[in-house]
């Protein structure tokens, strides 16, 4: 289990590398977004899964008890495995409608645990065993905590939606 928990924000700082490539070419509109696009939806379904997987694994496996804002942010983001899951069975693009403004809320508020757990004061009281809400578990390469993990998973899918309207833009 230990290995895992270092693995994971290797993991997530290779993504993050990734996700700056990603915006980059967004902004250049080169074949990498188009790239993207063509396959915004089993990207997503890739992302939501990893998503659900990495805070099943942090709550039920490592133990780390998952506060109210972690919670929030689920509520945002689980729902996505579902729906790109659906969308990639019936290769339905328009699941981008319903999944950037749930990532967009995840986003915000993962942003927010963000601002909390890098030490700044939080307006909710925490709900978690032992002030679980601003107790640093992960703290790699000296920015990367479960609420950027978080975070991250929000700017792919909106950077997904992105490609793909640039991606359905070209072909039509």
């Amino acid at each position: 289990m230990a290995e895992i928990q270092k693995i994971i924000p290797v993991f997530v700082l290779i993504s993050h590398l990734a996700l700056l490539a990603l915006f980059i070419s967004l902004i250049a509109k080169n074949r990498l977004a188009a790239l993207v696009g063509k396959h915004a939806l089993i990207l997503g379904l890739l992302i939501s899964l990893a998503a659900l997987v990495g805070s099943l694994f942090y709550s039920e496996i490592a133990g780390f008890p998952p506060c109210v804002l972690c919670w929030w942010q689920r509520v945002g983001l689980y729902p996505l495995l579902i729906l790109f899951a659906v969308a990639a069975l019936k290769r339905d693009r328009g699941v981008f409608s319903y999944a950037v403004p749930l990532a967009a809320v995840a986003g915000l508020i993962a942003l927010y645990h963000s601002y909390v757990y890098m030490g700044g004061t939080s307006i909710l009281p925490c709900t978690a065993l032992g002030g679980a809400c601003s107790k640093v578990y992960v703290f790699a390469f000296g920015y990367i905590t479960i609420p950027l993990m978080s975070l991250t998973i929000a700017l792919y899918i909106l950077l997904l939606a992105w490609s793909n309207k640039i991606y359905a833009n070209s072909n039509s």
